[in-house]
């Protein structure tokens, strides 16, 4: 029988490497022979020749870049410790044109054993334990994020760093090529990642400016904070400083945020970034890891609020009606609950952060009479509501911390926590050096009130960081987003001066914006026809709204007009293949090739102060809505 392409090419490896590496064990020739076979597809390897204790080989291809060790049993800790401290010297400097640098916490480290050994656990240490019957995990396509060129590149920089290392490799003779029509599903795969890597906005699991690179890997004291505009790569940062803490631990891992939706995203992008300890890591709203919490100290609430608090309202609205009932909702959760006020006394002196409407003393103490009544009338039902869950758990860990504390804990878009939040995670953390890493931009709060780490007593003084340079929107979707009115003064979260992202410096060229502007029965036929117009896919395009009525209607919109879509809040980082659809608060942290903005503008008389306080918000709702476009961005300004 013939033998395949594929065994060809295995054979001529497997002559290669015992005639240029006789001293190898079985183990070790048959990985090497398969590891050099795949040269003749343009993967670039070093085997090492030396006696010096660190990786085996270095193997770059398209998936990556990774640090080998060939070993059973598995070798001890100081070998694996060498192999990091190789990985971090190798890396500490290497770039590539550009200004780019290649990040040492994307190295994977891997250790392969006997073919009958187990896939794992991953969560045995910093290494991905692979068999060496598995080394198929090492080629996979959907992991594809570097260009041939890119590849070639880092080899030729590593080539004169690695002494004591050897460069095998094969080529693949006309016979050894594979007809084109039994790739036919594989092009297909390869066009559209082709694609996507044309696109700089995929070689972050390789690349980073040095600036982010810096951040990855700097060793902080006690909880560190990294602040910036949007599409400066804060979540990008954060991810390479879970992978370079958990190299150097073995405790658990969690990265969490405020709204439920984001972390899955983040988890999809870590696993494809640390697939060793993609079982180690845990991504997890902070409500949903409160919840699980406590359910492990057999605490449950029953979360039903609403009604408690409209009959809550409804007693007092006579005295507070220059405002809606959202706005004394959002004091009540954001500010006295969010702030775990205890007394009416406390709520009088306390500074209302980012609410522009002024309360005298009158006022509060009305405001208070609510939060008494809505606090009765759960009460009265058994009831409870997210802020409880969270001062819930707080008082648990305080009374009894947990068994296994986590090796670090990093929280995205922290600027949509409330104080009993950041107070809980402070908790769940620790002060300890590397522990906690804060993400966020005052300038992208969606949701009102505020405050400043201070308040929480988390100390980030000399441990604050603020990212400059843009790298998610091409310029034509910066320059749109740049001309909205989102607040003109920006701290970096603990009361000093932050950087906007009018000031942001622009990378990728290119973009286009789009806007249209009339009415409501007018909407339907110029929805339609921008997403019938687009030329990017529909699994990689958002539709926003600000509301969740708006969102409804206008997946009503499209669903009769036979696109399909799906609520945003099911994005995992996966593409799919219908138009997402969601209020800007699901899209936060998310971004998309293309996003169609849609803003109803519905004039609602409110007192001066209250309707500029919304302004600032719907502004700042505004500016995170249009950065989440990466090539385009059409905006519908829908008038009564």
């Amino acid at each position: 029988m013939a033998l395949s392409s594929h065994a060809r090419k295995r054979q001529r490896a497997a002559n290669l490497v015992s005639e240029r590496y006789p001293g190898l064990n079985s183990l070790q020739r048959n990985v090497f022979a398969e590891l050099v076979a795949r040269t003749a597809e343009g993967w670039q390897l070093a085997v090492r020749t030396g006696s010096a204790s660190a990786a085996d080989a270095y193997l770059i291809g398209r998936v990556g870049v990774f640090a080998i060790v060939v070993a059973d049993p598995a070798p001890d800790t100081g070998t694996m410790q060498a192999v990091l401290r190789q990985v971090d010297e190798l890396f500490a400097a290497l770039s590539l044109p550009g200004d780019r640098r290649i990040a040492a916490s994307a190295v994977t480290p891997v250790v392969i054993g006997a073919p009958d050994s187990p896939a794992g656990p991953r969560n045995a240490g910093p290494f991905w334990s692979l068999p060496a019957s598995r080394l198929d995990l090492l080629f996979r396509r959907d992991t594809v994020h570097l260009t041939t060129k890119q590849v070639a590149r880092i080899a030729g920089e590593l080539r004169p760093r690695l002494d004591g290392y050897d460069w095998p490799s094969i080529e693949a003779s006309a016979a050894e090529e594979e007809p084109i029509e039994l790739l036919s599903a594989e092009s297909v795969a390869e066009n559209q990642l082709a694609a996507a890597v044309e696109r700089p906005f995929d070689t972050w699991m390789t690349f980073l400016h040095p600036d982010q690179a810096a951040l990855a890997t700097r060793n902080y004291g006690g909880p560190a904070r990294i602040s910036g505009p949007a599409g400066t790569g804060k979540t990008v940062v954060a991810l390479h400083r879970l992978r370079h803490a958990g190299r150097r631990s073995t405790g658990p891992l969690l990265f969490t945020a405020f709204v439920r939706n984001l972390p899955p995203v983040s988890e999809t992008a870590f696993r494809r970034l640390a697939p060793e300890m993609a079982d180690r890591a845990e991504f997890v709203s902070l409500h949903s890891w409160a919840s699980a919490f406590l359910a492990s100290r057999e605490i449950h609430l029953n979360i039903a609020f609403e009604t408690a608090f409209s009959l809550a309202w409804r007693t007092h609205s006579s005295a507070l009606q220059d405002a809606g009932p959202q706005y004394w909702a959002d004091e009540v959760h954001r500010v006295i609950k969010g702030r775990g006020i205890k007394t009416l006394a406390e709520y009088q002196r306390v500074i209302r952060r980012g609410r522009r409407r002024r309360l005298d003393n009158r006022q509060r103490a009305t405001v208070w009479q609510v939060y008494l009544d809505y606090q009765k009338n759960l009460a009265e039902r058994n009831a409870h509501d997210f802020d409880d869950l969270l001062a819930r758990a707080l008082r648990e860990l305080e009374r009894q911390p947990l068994e296994e504390p986590y090796a670090a804990v990093v929280v995205d878009e922290v600027q949509d926590m409330t104080l009993t939040g950041l107070r809980l995670l402070r908790m769940i953390a620790g002060d300890g050096p590397n522990q906690l890493l804060l993400v966020g931009d005052g300038q992208q709060q969606v949701y009102p009130g505020g405050w400043r780490l201070s308040d929480a007593g988390i100390p980030v003084q000399g441990r604050g960081e603020v990212l400059k340079v843009n790298y998610r929107n091409r310029v034509g979707i910066l320059d749109f987003a740049r001309r909205i009115t989102a607040l003109n003064e920006v701290d970096d979260l603990d009361g000093a001066a932050g950087v906007a992202l009018r000031d942001a410096a622009a990378v990728n060229d290119g973009g286009i914006a789009k806007s249209w502007e009339g009415t409501e029965s007018e909407l339907p036929n110029a929805l339609v026809a921008a997403v019938r117009g687009l030329d990017i896919p529909l699994g990689e395009t958002a539709l926003i709204t600000f509301s969740n009525r708006d969102a409804l209607l206008c997946r009503k919109l499209l669903d009769s007009a036979g696109v399909a879509t799906q609520p945003i809040d099911q994005h995992t980082g996966e593409t799919g293949d219908r138009l997402y659809a969601g209020t800007v608060h699901k899209a936060k942290g998310l971004d998309f090739r293309a996003v169609l903005v849609v803003d109803f503008v519905r004039p609602e008389p409110e007192d001066p102060a209250t309707e500029q306080e919304k302004r600032e918000l719907r502004n700042r709702q505004r500016l995170v809505a249009a950065t989440r476009a990466r090539d385009f961005l059409w905006w519908a300004t829908v008038k009564s």
